[in-house]
């Protein structure tokens, strides 16, 4: 009766007003309704995905979406034919498109989730409501160290009963019905942050839990490096603070560990009102490092840096400008009165400059200022109270000076309580390049120059003794620059007098080294030895040394001695 009911049906085919088509089993189309007439005509009995322009099957075939010119079609398997053909019946319809592009989005929306999950650094593993694992990503195999096949459809118990957990974040969720987080070291003994969040549905229960797994070992780890660099960045800030201080101050500028370690001290210092005693060469810097102490101290802030060169003043005068005095003291003075340095260093800092040129006279009155901490201007009749730091420099040895006669022993030790001796700049030869670029730069900018130093120039600075120092160094640079027309100074710029230090220094570079003139003499003494000696032993005996070795000079410088002995 069915196969009846079949037959007519296909013999009505042509009859039938909507989409209908008849297929084999090859998906070659065999016949058609008249609703399709128009559209296939002389042209069937092709394949489906020849006939139509688009054909994609659905759900195991039993739905199918296609095209034919301007339309779309959905198709309905209806029913299979004795001889084994099948029947379709299809409408067309307007929403296809959109549902067809809707569909496309989903599963392109889906496999972005896909990989934005698979591709997460952290551990993610998706759980139903009772706890039974849905999916997971393949961070969860690097933090447990059991491939993610293996909890697909596995319960969180089973985890816990396993030694995987310690405890179930989804049961936890499932109860509050809010995100939880919990710490706890997995089986591997890594610790791990594992948060659990719910997923509702449109009824407000909870349908899945998404449970996000960080191994904390990488992130402590993170932290301990981070720690490291930032205590290495506080570290160098420290360093670059204690740079910035020197080189900008004063224009110092230095790389020797001999001046760090001076700078160094004069820093711990700076607020300390010792008695600073600087010794070292004219022209090494005493002045510089004075002035380094007191801008680093309190006292910048509340008095002023008073400088007084004891060797440059006349000694009758001395007394009046280091005191002071009173109105009419002596003929021509101030009828006002007239304060000393002393009195204008208050609360400062007074920098006794070549200190070893004071008059033995004005020793025992400086002395009296520094222990008792008050003055008597010339003239006056009261003492005055002073608050003022001393800081003394000279070149000379005061210590030969005390044991001659010619400086106060009392007085050397009340001033000697913090030394610092500058060492001279041909001990420190690491400087020399340093402060010639500031030298250099200092002279550009005063003299709007854009001159340069070629290497052989810096060779010679760096070779060069510097007897004046620093000083002498600052004066070189600045009259090279403002001298010379070249825009690169090199060594034929140079003064005669220095030109005269360069070729001696060249000629004694240039001739011999120190191996080349020991050999040089070692030969001429064994040329004349074998003139004078008939034998290698008599050399040997005559010059102290053994036979085989003079049998082994003789050969290195080709010499020869006509022996009897042999």
């Amino acid at each position: 009766m069915n196969h009846v009911k079949q037959d007519s049906q296909i013999n009505l085919l042509k009859e039938w007003i909507f989409p209908a088509l008849v297929v084999d089993s090859e998906y070659r189309i065999r016949d058609w309704s008249s609703y399709l007439n128009d559209r296939i005509g002389q042209n069937g009995k092709k394949l489906l995905t020849e006939q139509f322009e688009e054909w994609q099957f659905l759900d195991n075939n039993r739905l199918a979406a296609a095209r034919l010119y301007d339309k779309r079609y959905l198709f309905i398997f209806l029913t299979q034919l004795d001889n084994g053909d099948i029947l379709y019946v299809g409408s067309e319809t307007q929403f296809l498109d959109n549902l067809l592009v809707d569909a496309h989005e989903t599963e392109k929306l889906n496999r972005a989730l896909d990989a934005i999950i698979e591709n997460s650094y952290d551990g993610i593993y998706i759980t139903d409501q009772n706890g039974i694992t849905l999916y997971t990503n393949s961070a969860i195999e690097r933090i447990t160290g059991i491939p993610k096949e293996y909890y697909i459809g596995k319960s969180v118990d089973q985890l816990i009963k396993r030694g995987i957990l310690n405890t179930s974040v989804t049961h936890k969720v499932v109860k509050l019905r809010r995100t939880v987080s919990v710490v706890q070291d997995n089986f591997a003994g890594k610790e791990t942050l594992i948060t659990g969040s719910p997923v509702f549905n449109e009824e407000g229960e909870i349908e899945q839990v998404v449970t996000n797994i960080r191994d904390l070992s990488d992130l402590n780890e993170l932290m301990h490096e981070l720690t490291k660099v930032n205590e290495l960045n506080n570290q160098y800030k420290q360093e670059i603070e204690k740079l910035r201080k020197i080189t900008s101050q004063d224009g110092v500028v230095f790389v020797s560990d001999k001046m760090k370690m001076i700078y160094e001290i004069a820093e711990r210092i700076s607020d300390i009102d010792a008695t600073v005693l600087i010794l070292g060469e004219t022209g090494v810097g005493k002045d510089v490092l004075a002035r380094n102490i007191y801008n680093r101290s309190i006292r910048s802030k509340k008095g002023d840096f008073v400088k007084i060169n004891c060797g440059a003043i006349p000694a009758d005068l001395l007394e009046s400008e280091l005191f002071g005095y009173e109105g009419g003291a002596f003929t021509g003075a101030n009828q006002k009165g007239k304060p000393g340095m002393f009195e204008v260093a208050e609360s400062g800092i007074l920098f006794l400059d070549e200190v070893g040129e004071l008059p033995l006279q004005l020793q025992v009155k400086l002395l009296r200022a520094l222990q008792e901490r008050e003055i008597q201007r010339i003239g006056g009749t009261k003492p005055k109270k002073i608050d003022v730091r001393i800081i003394a420099a000279t070149n000379r040895n005061l210590l030969e000076m005390v044991k001659v006669g010619e400086f106060r022993e009392d007085l050397y030790y009340r001033l000697n309580v913090i030394p610092i001796t500058i060492p001279p700049l041909r001990e420190r030869r690491e400087d020399i390049l340093a402060l010639t670029d500031l030298f250099l730069t200092k002279a550009n900018e005063q003299y709007k120059f854009s001159k340069e130093i070629d290497s052989r120039l810096k060779e010679y600075f760096f070779q060069y003794d510097w007897p004046g120092n620093v000083r002498e160094l600052n004066n070189i640079v600045e009259r090279l620059v403002v001298l010379t027309n070249n825009q690169l100074l090199s060594l034929s710029d140079l003064p005669e007098e220095y030109q005269q230090s360069n070729q001696n220094h060249s000629n004694l570079k240039g001739t011999l080294t120190l191996k080349e003139a020991v050999e040089r003499a070692e030969k001429e003494i064994l040329t004349k030895a074998a003139q004078t000696y008939q034998t290698t032993y008599e050399i040997a005996e005559a010059l102290d040394s053994s036979q085989a070795t003079i049998v082994r000079k003789l050969k290195k410088y080709q010499l020869k001695v006509s022996e009897k002995d042999k």
